[in-house]
């Protein structure tokens, strides 16, 4: 972990509610899957936010506008400056996906699956990756990832677009070697039951510090008690206790 000065040189909306940042700065040791911890003026708690994708000089994020704090954040301009947190969890194991890696994203869990997919599409893995959301007006980021590469599927709950039903209803009668996803937990749990191979599952969870010193979001493991900003927010299939 580490605390850096960012400058903030986009911060455009994809949709209604979600919003896309670039920040400037020193991106140096993030990783796939980690989260980074932004300090807003106003607000005793810092906001953490996954990293989507790690840019030339800096980082890419994606956040939804859910209160204040992010409303706040999704107002200011380019060349404003954020005082962050980076380095934060322990990120995605790439070592461990095989040749047929599969990558789930529900909602505000789609865009750590982003910076993921590039660095396997780059090693030459064949990427399937299923995007979830509610609905059509809520979509993001689906041309993007095929223009990496990947065999995008998306699904609605509404079946307003593409596959009707939730994530698990694309995975069935996929072939894939591993799986890795990011999502609330009642579709990780989905996913869990659902998946026929190994993989590992981001955790979204409510934190106080976000590097393990306030102990506000632990949570119970087949090894013991967890935190999910430090031994988190990615946990082994095999560890989980629902």
């Amino acid at each position: 972990m580490k605390q850096v000065i960012f400058e903030i040189k986009n911060n455009k909306p994809l949709n209604a509610q979600i919003m896309e940042m670039t920040l400037a700065g020193d991106n140096q040791g993030v990783k796939a899957g980690q989260f980074i911890n932004i300090k807003i003026d106003g607000f005793y708690l810092r906001r953490p936010i996954s990293v989507c994708e790690i840019v030339d000089g800096g980082l890419k994020i994606i956040y939804k506008i859910v209160g204040k704090g992010t409303e706040v954040l999704s107002r200011m301009k380019t060349g404003e400056k954020l005082d962050v947190l980076i380095g934060l969890g322990n990120g995605y194991d790439l070592t461990l996906s095989g040749d047929k890696p599969l990558l789930i994203g529900g909602g505000v869990g789609v865009p750590p699956m982003y910076e993921l997919c590039k660095q396997l599409i780059a090693q030459g893995k064949q990427v399937t990756v299923i995007l979830g959301f509610n609905a059509k007006s809520e979509i993001f980021y689906e041309k993007e990832f095929e223009n990496l590469g990947a065999k995008v599927l998306v699904t609605t709950a509404d079946g307003s677009y593409g596959i009707k039903g939730f994530v698990t209803d694309a995975m069935k009668g996929l072939d894939y070697s591993y799986f890795y996803t990011c999502g609330p937990e009642p579709m990780l749990k989905a996913v869990h039951k659902q998946s026929v191979t190994d993989g590992e599952m981001s955790f979204e969870e409510r934190m106080g510090c976000g590097f393990g010193a306030c102990m506000g979001c632990s949570c119970k493991t087949l090894t013991g008690n967890k935190r999910i900003c430090k031994e988190g927010p990615v946990l082994k299939k095999g560890e989980i206790l629902w």
